[in-house]
């Protein structure tokens, strides 16, 4: 690990292609380290802090470094395959977006000993004071050439190859994203309880999550409504870095649908700092509607809660006596007495998730019923007379002792 310093005189010229927040913030970094910084950006942007350029090439044409600071993946091949011509052989790539492993390798395979993968920990801020952490993978060389850009933006952490780079960044995202997640049911379940935002904002601070609700109070708090270009990390890049993990991993990832896909009606900005995405209001009541009735339906034993609940062609499937069965749901009311049981005092019943994906939604609950566990699942739609469940699934646990 190294200590950040400060340039004081010119080093050399940097090409920061891409305005975005993100290198804005590196392009105004750099000059001010004493770097002679020229930028460019896609949208043909200008900005108050470096000259900028309307032609990539002309921005690349006297680097020694091209710093890539875009969106995505096919922003980064297009751009570099714009300039690939105009680049000189002794100029380097420094690559600090966010993008898939298979992309990351792709590239460093075809620039070679020329380019650096760097993705950046840290958001608009972190730049300002110097204080990112990179990743940055490269054959020693070129690291020792890039690290003086590189240290003027933060601290700068070797690792073996641009793949291994690119996930760690995707998964370090990930646990900002599930903080995002964790602030969002946390603040839930206090409106749902009454309690004052403020004060859960208060306490919430003193906890885990505490460095999140400090970094991003002005979001969560129902006072203030900063402007979405107060944003240092917007809901739809970090979207879609946790569909870049999902599909890498190929393993299921809930907080690449959970941030993208939200119920709130109208749904947050996508260009909205990510903290705004906790605090989207819990599912509405018409999608909660079926399974409340549902419940209702357990809890009276009157089989006309449960018609209120199901689509007429919906089944209800589970493991019963050792065999898979799938009752229609005339069959399934069939199972229903029209009357509690008897233990009903002691029963309980949880709706655990429910995540709305447009007209359809998923939803798991609990019931305890006396020795019996079940965890039902449920598909449900959206039709011409309200939120309906399509088809229910069951596991049912019996504890022995």
């Amino acid at each position: 690990m190294t200590t950040p310093h400060t340039h004081t005189t010119t080093q050399g010229t940097i090409a920061v292609l891409g305005l975005g927040r993100m290198g804005e913030a590196i392009a105004t970094r750099l000059a001010a380290q004493g770097w002679d910084v020229v930028g460019w950006t896609r949208s043909g942007r200008t900005s108050d802090a470096v000259k900028t350029t309307g032609d990539a090439n002309d921005a690349v044409a006297a680097a020694d470094f091209v710093l890539l600071a875009l969106f995505d993946g096919p922003a980064c091949r297009q751009v570099l395959d714009d300039v690939r011509d105009l680049l000189r052989t002794d100029t380097l790539v420094l690559n600090t977006s966010t993008i898939a492993p298979a992309e990351a390798s792709e590239l460093a395979r075809q620039f070679g000993p020329s380019y650096v993968h760097a993705p950046v920990l840290g958001s608009v801020p972190a730049v300002a004071a110097g204080t990112l952490q990179i990743l940055a993978a490269a054959d020693h060389d070129a690291l020792d050439r890039a690290r003086p850009v590189l240290e003027a933006l933060g601290t700068v952490r070797r690792i073996d190859d641009a793949s291994t780079a690119a996930a760690l960044k995707l998964i370090a995202n990930s646990s900002l994203a599930g903080a995002v997640l964790a602030m969002r049911d946390s603040l839930r379940q206090a409106d749902a309880l009454g309690l004052p935002r403020a004060q859960v904002l208060d306490v919430l601070e003193l906890g885990q999550l505490g460095g999140f609700v400090a970094r991003k109070r002005p979001f969560l708090d129902t006072d203030t409504h900063p402007a979405p270009a107060a944003a240092t990390f917007t809901i739809r890049a970090l979207s879609k870095d946790m569909a870049l993990l999902a599909d890498a991993s190929n393993t299921p990832l809930r907080s690449a649908s959970g941030l993208a896909d939200t119920p709130a009606d109208p749904a947050p900005d996508p260009e909205a700092d990510i903290a705004v995405a906790a605090t989207v209001p819990a599912v509405e009541e018409a999608v909660l509607a079926p399974l409340r009735a549902y419940i209702c339906g357990h809890a009276t034993g009157d089989p006309s809660h449960f018609r209120d609940a199901f689509l007429p062609a919906a089944h209800i499937e589970g493991i019963r006596d050792g065999a898979f069965v799938s009752w229609h749901l005339d069959e399934y009311c069939t199972l229903f007495s029209g009357r509690p049981a008897p233990d009903e005092p002691t029963r309980t019943r949880r709706i655990d998730a429910v995540d709305v994906h447009g007209t359809v939604a998923t939803a798991t609950m609990t019931l305890s019923h006396g020795a019996d566990t079940f965890t039902d699942v449920f598909l449900l739609a959206r039709v011409a007379d309200g939120w309906r469940i399509a088809n229910k699934a069951y596991h049912r646990r019996t504890c022995t002792t």
